[in-house]
């Protein structure tokens, strides 16, 4: 049975050298594999189809694509891809942590949060000039958890959206649990924005995060299965190196995500599933798990 074309799924991001023999069969030299492995990426079969049909691109999180760079990824995706890109952190932190690569702004708080203008010049703009917008998968709004009141985060959010142009998709993706529920969703909903489903450390389910939820709030559902509930960021990575195997099967996981996705695509709404290595130990292989069960 084929997959419903409202459904696409994809990995948290396509550069793992760990694939090599599964997803890339391909021979690429070490300093260009990230740059050229990308079509092989989108060929890849499972049951005679494509398999990954979208990808997340976790680069953009540290500084935005530039025009070359887009232009680049659309020589190598079929026309119907879609890329789904993080946004700039520069725009997602409230306060710099003390991490090296902040430099002087370590420690300090986050002038440019939420900036919309920033956002529409120095993200998306090279989105316009490459031409990338059929392409493009919702904008990921990731902010790790923070300790900003809620009232004012979700004011705040819900500024900035206002100011954003409708012809792209966003989602975002909280890490405060304490946030999800009517003020939150109501906010997303006015705007069309997604809230992300994420299997993560230290969130809920997906089950009673929609629990909490109660809705859907766009056009569109997004999940990132990153990692095993109430077990650390560095603990799933030890867990799952080198990522060639799954290494331990999370059948709660498994079923709540596809109850999610049969009921978005039962409302007629897109569904972008990204899956990270971390969460079961070879993120294809735990995609095909869930085409299955779909099946």
């Amino acid at each position: 049975m084929a997959l419903s074309s409202l459904i696409r799924f994809g990995t948290s991001t396509w550069t793992y050298e760990g694939w090599q023999g599964q997803v890339y069969q391909k021979a690429y030299k070490k300093t260009n594999f990230a740059r050229e492995c990308l079509g092989e990426y989108c060929q890849y079969l499972y049951n005679g189809e494509p398999l990954f049909r979208t990808v997340g691109n976790d680069s953009t999180f540290y500084r935005p694509p530039t025009v070359n760079q887009l232009r680049h990824y659309l020589t190598q995706i079929p026309e119907d891809f879609q890329m789904c890109f993080k946004v700039w952190e520069e725009l997602t932190i409230p306060a710099f942590s003390s991490h090296p690569r902040y430099g002087a702004k370590a420690g300090q708080g986050n002038l440019r949060l939420l900036d919309a203008g920033l956002f529409k010049e120095l993200v998306l703009s090279p989105y316009r000039e490459a031409g990338f917008g059929p392409n493009t998968g919702p904008f990921l709004f990731e902010f790790q958890r923070h300790g900003m009141l809620a009232r004012d985060f979700i004011d705040k959010l819900d500024k900035f959206f206002a100011q954003l142009p409708r012809d792209f998709s966003y989602a975002v993706e909280i890490r405060n649990s304490g946030m999800l529920g009517s003020l939150y969703r109501d906010m997303l909903a006015g705007h069309g924005v997604a809230h992300v489903y994420n299997h993560w450390s230290y969130m809920p389910g997906l089950a009673e995060q929609h629990r909490k939820m109660e809705a859907f709030t766009a056009p569109f559902v997004v999940l990132r299965l990153l990692t095993p509930l109430r077990m650390s960021y560095e603990a799933a990575k030890k867990r799952a190196e080198p990522y060639t195997k799954i290494v331990g099967e999370l059948p709660d996981m498994r079923k709540e995500a596809v109850v999610l996705i049969k009921d978005a695509i039962g409302q007629s709404r897109k569904a972008y599933v990204l899956v990270n290595n971390r969460l079961e130990g070879n993120a294809p292989l735990t995609v095909q798990a869930l085409v299955d069960q779909l099946d």
